[in-house]
C-alpha cells in the first residue's frame, strides 16, 4: 500500500549553520555545549490552577491546559513556531493513500523526566488513557493501535478520517505522552501529584490553586532551556495581576484590559502584547432546542446578536484589537473558514424583532453564565441586552468549574462561550454544534448530515464547500451570537528577553517554554 510520508527539519537555518560550524550533524537531535540554565522567571496567570491540567489525558477541549503542557509534557506532533504541525517526539509520520493508516516513527533519544526512553508503548498507552471531551469520537474511529517495535506506531482506522492528524496532533490532548511504567506504578492520583513527562520542565513542586513551579530538563531532544526555573502564579483579579508586575513579583501576566492596560502601557520598563488569537467569543443558547424556551425563536436570537455593540466593548477592552469576523465558533486562520457577514448592532431592530415574538417589553432572561476570568467582557455584553429588554443576572464561575459544568451540560438560559482549541473549521464544529460535541446542547439533523459527508471526503475542494455550508447554518440559524476574535492583552517585565508570545500562530500562551530567555543584564 502507498503511503504519503512527511519529515520536516525541527532546526532552523540559523542552528544548522552553527551545528555545520562545529563539524556536527544536521540531524543531530539537539545543540551540544548549550549553556546552562539560569535565573527564574514567574507568570501570573488570570485563572486558578487545577491539577486536572497537568494530565493530558483529562484535557478538556479547551486551550487553558496547553499552558502547562507545553512546559511538562510533549507530543508526537504539535504546534510549534511557523508549522501547524511540527515532528516531535515523532521525527516523521506517513499516512497510507487510502486514508486508512498513519504511522509515526518516534525521535531516537527522547527521554522523559525520569531518563525512560519514550517508545510505542507509551505512545499506545498515553492514547487509550486519554478521557478528555473527544474521548468516544476518537475512540470510535480508532479500529487498532500496532507497536511493531520501540521506535515505531500505527494507528489504523475504521473508514477514512481527513482530520484524524489534526484531532490526535493538535486539538485534544491524546498525541501528548506520558510514561506507561511510572503512570501504572503511581497511580491516576499520583501522577497528578508528580507528574513526569517528556517536555523542557519537570515538575518541582505545586501549592493547590496558587502556584506550579518547575525546573529545566536539560536533557530535552530540542534544546536546553535557557531559564532555570519556572512558576505560574494564579492571580485571577486583574488589578492585583498589574500590581504584581509593576513590582517586579512576577515577570510577565495574563489578560489585562481596557484602563489598566493603559497603566500598564505607561509604566517605564513594561510592554504591552497585543497578540491576536484563535480564540472567539460567543453568546450560546443551550435552550434552543426547547419549545418551550424564548430561545426556541430564531427572532429571539437575533435580537440578543443585534443588540450587543461589539465596537464599543472592543475598543473599551481591546482597543479595536479584536477582530469582529461574525463567526461564533471557527477563528479566521483555521483552514475551512468561512467569512459571514460583518455583525451588526442595531438596538431598534433588536426590539422590533422581540416585539414580535411576542416580547414587546422584553423578558427575564435569568442566568448569564461566564468564565469569571473575560467577567468584564460578560458584564458588557449583559449591559447591552439590558437596553433591548433582554434581563439576565451574570454569574461568573471559576474556570475549571465553567468548563465542567459547560461541558456537563448543566448550564441553562445563557451562557458566554468561548473556543481557543487548536484545529481547524470542522474540528471546531464538531465539538461546538454537531450532534455528541462536547460542548453541543442540542443539534440540527442536516447539519450533522452534512458534517458526516465532509468527514470522509477526502478531496480538499469538495470538504470546503460542505464545511461553507455548516458555518452558513449556523449563522442563519443564530446557534449563538458572536462576539469577537480576541486579541489578547499581556503584559511583560523588564527582565524578559524573548516572551514567547505570538511565537505559535493563534496561541494564547508563551510558548515553546524552552525558547523563552531572560534579558541580558
Amino acid at each position: 500500500m502507498k503511503r504519503v510520508s512527511y519529515r520536516r527539519s525541527d532546526l532552523t537555518r540559523r542552528d544548522a549553520l552553527w551545528l555545520a560550524a562545529f563539524g556536527l550533524a544536521a540531524g543531530a537531535a539537539r545543540p551540544i555545549l548549550a549553556a546552562a540554565p539560569q535565573g527564574q522567571l514567574t507568570w501570573g496567570a488570570h485563572i486558578s490552577l487545577a491539577p486536572t491540567w497537568f494530565d493530558p489525558a483529562e484535557t478538556s477541549g479547551i486551550i487553558t491546559p496547553f499552558m502547562i503542557l507545553y512546559a511538562l509534557h510533549d507530543a508526537l506532533v504539535k504546534p510549534m513556531p511557523g508549522k501547524l504541525l511540527a515532528p516531535s517526539l515523532a521525527e516523521s509520520w506517513s499516512a497510507s493513500e487510502d486514508g486508512l493508516s498513519y504511522e509515526f516513527v518516534l525521535r531516537k533519544g527522547a527521554t522523559f523526566h525520569n531518563g525512560a526512553p519514550v517508545t510505542a508503548e507509551d505512545v499506545k498507552f498515553s492514547f487509550e488513557r486519554y478521557r478528555g471531551n473527544s474521548h468516544d469520537m476518537l475512540k470510535s474511529r480508532v479500529e487498532a493501535i500496532e507497536t511493531p517495535d520501540p521506535e515505531h506506531v500505527r494507528f489504523k482506522l475504521k473508514e477514512p478520517w481527513a482530520d484524524f492528524l489534526t484531532f490526535y496532533g493538535s486539538a485534544t490532548g491524546a498525541g501528548w505522552i506520558v510514561p506507561k511504567k511510572y503512570v501504572e506504578k503511581v497511580g491516576e492520583d499520583g501522577f497528578k501529584r508528580a507528574p513526569i513527562g517528556a517536555g523542557p520542565y519537570k515538575f518541582v513542586s505545586f501549592d493547590p490553586g496558587v502556584e506550579l513551579v518547575m525546573e529545566a530538563f536539560e536533557g530535552y531532544w530540542r534544546k536546553t532551556p535557557s531559564v532555570k526555573r519556572i512558576a505560574i502564579r494564579a492571580i485571577p483579579d486583574e488589578s492585583t495581576r498589574l500590581a504584581a508586575l509593576k513590582r517586579g513579583e512576577v515577570d510577565m501576566i495574563y489578560w489585562i484590559t481596557g484602563e489598566l492596560a493603559e497603566e500598564l502601557q505607561r509604566t517605564p520598563g513594561l510592554t504591552l502584547k497585543a497578540v491576536p488569537v484563535q480564540t472567539t467569543f460567543f453568546l450560546y443558547f443551550p435552550e434552543q432546542w426547547d419549545a418551550k424556551s424564548p430561545w426556541h425563536d430564531e427572532r429571539v436570537r437575533q435580537a440578543a446578536s443585534l443588540a450587543i455593540d461589539r465596537r464599543s466593548i472592543n475598543e473599551a477592552l481591546t482597543f479595536g484589537h479584536s477582530l469582529l469576523t461574525g463567526n461564533s465558533f471557527v477563528a479566521t486562520t483555521f483552514e475551512y473558514y468561512w467569512q459571514p457577514p460583518e455583525p451588526t448592532y442595531d438596538l431598534a431592530k433588536a426590539r422590533q424583532l422581540l416585539a414580535e415574538a411576542g416580547y414587546p417589553n422584553g423578558f427575564e432572561a435569568g442566568a448569564y453564565y461566564c468564565d469569571a476570568a473575560f467577567a468584564n467582557i460578560g458584564e458588557a455584553v449583559l449591559n447591552n441586552l439590558h437596553e433591548a429588554g433582554i434581563r439576565a443576572n451574570l454569574r461568573p464561575l471559576e474556570r475549571a468549574a465553567f468548563v465542567k459544568s459547560y461541558t456537563e451540560k448543566k448550564l441553562k438560559n445563557l451562557v458566554m462561550g468561548a473556543t481557543a482549541a487548536f484545529g481547524n473549521a470542522a474540528t471546531r464544529l464538531e465539538t461546538q454544534v454537531v450532534n455528541g460535541g462536547a460542548f453541543a446542547y442540542g443539534n440540527y439533523p442536516d447539519i450533522d448530515a452534512l458534517f458526516r459527508q465532509q468527514a470522509v471526503e477526502l478531496v480538499s475542494q469538495r470538504r470546503a464547500e460542505l464545511l461553507r455550508q455548516i458555518q452558513e447554518l449556523v449563522h442563519q440559524r443564530v446557534i449563538a451570537a458572536p462576539i469577537w476574535q480576541l486579541a489578547a492583552h499581556s503584559g511583560v517585565g523588564p527582565r524578559v528577553g524573548e516572551s514567547g508570545f505570538g511565537l505559535i500562530a493563534g496561541y494564547p500562551w508563551t510558548s515553546p517554554y524552552e525558547d523563552i530567555t531572560l534579558r541580558a543584564p
